[in-house]
């Protein structure tokens, strides 16, 4: 397992929040559609905004078969 750390700072979401979010994710076959997902779920990246990167390489990160 990945170590869990803080990613949004703001609304203070974890790797294992956004992990979680896309388990609960039904299809896995778009980064930006499955960001929609998570930040509905998590909330992240709706404060300043600093965070989406990391958001956006994390979801493609996992989405390609990296540990969870």
């Amino acid at each position: 397992m990945v170590e869990n750390y803080m990613v949004c700072n703001c609304k203070q979401v974890s790797y294992a929040d956004i992990a979680d979010a896309i388990q609960n994710n039904a299809k896995f076959d778009d980064v930006l559609k499955t960001f929609d997902s998570v930040q509905k779920i998590t909330h992240c990246s709706t404060g300043c905004g600093g965070c989406h990167q990391k958001v956006l390489d994390i979801i493609s990160n996992i989405m390609n078969g990296a540990e969870i």
